[in-house]
């Protein structure tokens, strides 16, 4: 049986659906059985489908330079 790990790696591929049917099936089967993997799913199903409906917004240069910035510290403290 897939297990919950397995299942989130495979999430991406499986809502863009670019698996063969073998590896779609288990990750199907996997949601009928696992109720918190379904909500994932669900959501994040949902949440692309929302994105994809909105159009864009440019953040100002401002926040767009201090989320920069704070995303390289961030990463920089992992090393």
């Amino acid at each position: 049986m897939l297990t919950c790990k397995e299942f989130l790696h495979e999430l991406s591929d499986y809502l863009d659906e670019s698996l063969d049917a073998e590896v779609r099936a288990k990750l199907e089967r996997h949601i009928t059985e696992c109720p918190n993997c379904w909500v994932i799913a669900d959501t994040t199903r949902k949440t692309i489908q929302i994105y994809k409906g909105t159009e864009r917004y440019q953040i100002p240069a401002d926040v767009e330079s201090r989320l920069m910035n704070a995303l390289e510290k961030k990463m920089a403290a992992k090393r």
